[in-house]
């Protein structure tokens, strides 16, 4: 009987790196992978289920308004209770950032988990699959299905699934433009003709592409067509945790033969049944080592675990696990890579600065410009009279009046600010206040003042906001 020893190290480095071994479709054939119930498959759907939120979010309803609003003609993007505006955005600059890391980070740990659970192209295309073999049946009867002559029976069944496919597209684009305006609105205004223009092209678009690409192209947008797929082999090294077949145990292949025993045993763990391969969505042969077409959906995992169950076999032939740990190398603890350290300081970073823009966002904000020609104007009693511009941005989506007041020195006063000031919902007001000292209040060159604005919105919610500035009088 043959040990792990026997294999050589050479033997696990031809499986592993040995290219020439690779298939990748290129698209001169229609991959129908074989559905098994499993682990996997079910973590598979649960990690699908989080795009429920891209349908259903539009819906949500928030202090009488649509929840999420990204109401582009308005520049206003309502995120629950808060407004942000563009002035705002710079918080769109962090959340990319901490999104772009994460996923790098993801990556360098468990592989591509993005490709095989979450990707839309990847969920949309298991969606498409699933009615496909629900409408034609198992693998080898739709290949037979397509093979044959065209019937009644034929062209029914391919009519209903590309209705249903159309409709999920359709669907799509549908969800995507309800993020943009009120979405219970655009369902009356889509079919009675008297939407934007923007959103017949933007539907349109969203049911061709998600129709093609889902429904035909499959795993060839992974392949030729999504950049993020090349960019992540180089994120990968031995200690990244992925889908991988334990050569050591598994070689050399062969059939089960009867009658044999654990001790008459001359051959590996496996069996060879290629059911690795059947369920594979992107037709790849894990039993060669990581390749670009590997979604590292772990279907493969179920598949093997499943037979090893059948023959009397231990699970985890294929297993996640890194080429070091296969190589019984020494696993260094995660707290000890220095990229991850990297990594997370860069996350905890900008999630920082999320979660700080996010708390200090004011229903009204105020910028005080100084008027510097002249800096100051002397009057006829004495006093000191300075001139100031404030510009008031309003955050919410109803028009307020503010009223202005200015704290400071005894003896202040304010000219200008008798009246509340009416602002436009997100825009910008500028008024104009002259603010007046006695001569004997001026105790210094440059003394701070704090300008406030305060209004009452129709909830009878009181917002306000605050800025400092300074009064410039002679020198003494």
């Amino acid at each position: 009987m043959n040990s792990k020893s026997d294999i050589t190290s050479s033997t696990v480095d031809d499986l592993y790196a040995d290219a020439e071994h690779w298939h990748v479709n290129t698209g001169g054939e229609t991959i129908h992978a074989k559905r098994l119930a499993g682990r996997w498959r079910t973590i598979k759907w649960v990690a699908a289920s989080v795009w429920l939120v891209y349908f259903l979010g539009p819906y949500v309803r928030w202090d009488g308004r649509q929840a999420v609003l990204f109401d582009i003609p308005n520049r206003q993007y309502h995120l629950f209770g808060a407004t942000v505006l563009p002035q705002d955005f710079w918080m769109l600059a962090l959340l990319l950032l901490f999104f772009a890391i994460m996923l790098a980070v993801v990556t360098a740990l468990v592989g591509r988990v993005w490709c095989g659970f979450f990707c839309f192209q990847t969920v949309w295309t298991d969606v498409y699959t699933w009615i496909e073999e629900k409408l034609e049946g198992t693998p080898p009867q739709r290949r037979k299905l397509d093979q044959a002559p065209l019937s009644i029976n034929k062209l029914r069944i391919k009519t209903v699934k590309h209705l249903l496919w159309i409709l999920i597209g359709f669907l799509t684009g549908f969800s995507f433009i309800a993020w943009f305006t009120d979405a219970p609105a655009l369902w009356s205004d889509f079919f009675s003709g008297s939407a934007n223009p923007a959103a017949y092209v933007t539907v349109a678009l969203f049911t061709i592409g998600t129709y093609v690409l889902a429904g035909f192209l499959r795993e060839q947008t992974c392949f030729w067509l999504c950049p993020y797929a090349r960019i992540q082999g180089v994120m990968l090294d031995k200690t990244t945790i992925v889908p991988t077949y334990d050569a050591q145990r598994g070689e050399p292949r062969g059939r089960v033969k009867r009658g044999e025993t654990e001790s008459s045993r001359t051959l590996g763990d496996c069996v060879d049944c290629n059911q690795c391969v059947a369920v594979c969505p992107t037709g790849v042969d894990i039993r060669h080592g990581q390749q670009e077409g590997c979604i590292t959906c772990a279907l493969c995992i179920d598949a093997c675990d499943q037979v090893m169950d059948k023959i009397g076999r231990p699970r985890g032939l294929i297993r996640y696990a890194s080429l070091d740990e296969l190589e019984g190398l020494l696993q260094k603890p995660l707290l000890l890579r220095p990229r991850v350290w990297v990594y997370s300081a860069i996350m905890g970073a900008a999630l920082i600065g999320i979660l700080y823009g996010l708390s200090s966002l004011a229903a009204i904000d105020l910028k005080v410009l100084h008027e510097r020609a002249p800096l100051f104007v002397r009057l006829s009693d004495g006093s000191i009279q300075n001139k100031y511009t404030l510009k008031i941005l309003n955050k919410m989506p109803e028009e307020l009046a503010v009223r202005i007041s200015v704290t400071g020195p005894d003896g202040l006063t304010v000219m200008g600010a008798e009246e509340p000031v009416l602002i436009t919902p997100g825009g910008v007001t500028p008024s104009v206040v002259f603010v007046k000292m006695p001569r004997q209040s001026l105790a210094a060159e440059q003394m701070p003042i704090m300008f406030q604005v305060e209004a009452t919105r129709p909830t009878g919610e009181i917002v306000s906001t605050t800025r400092e500035s300074v009064f410039i009088s002679p020198r003494s």
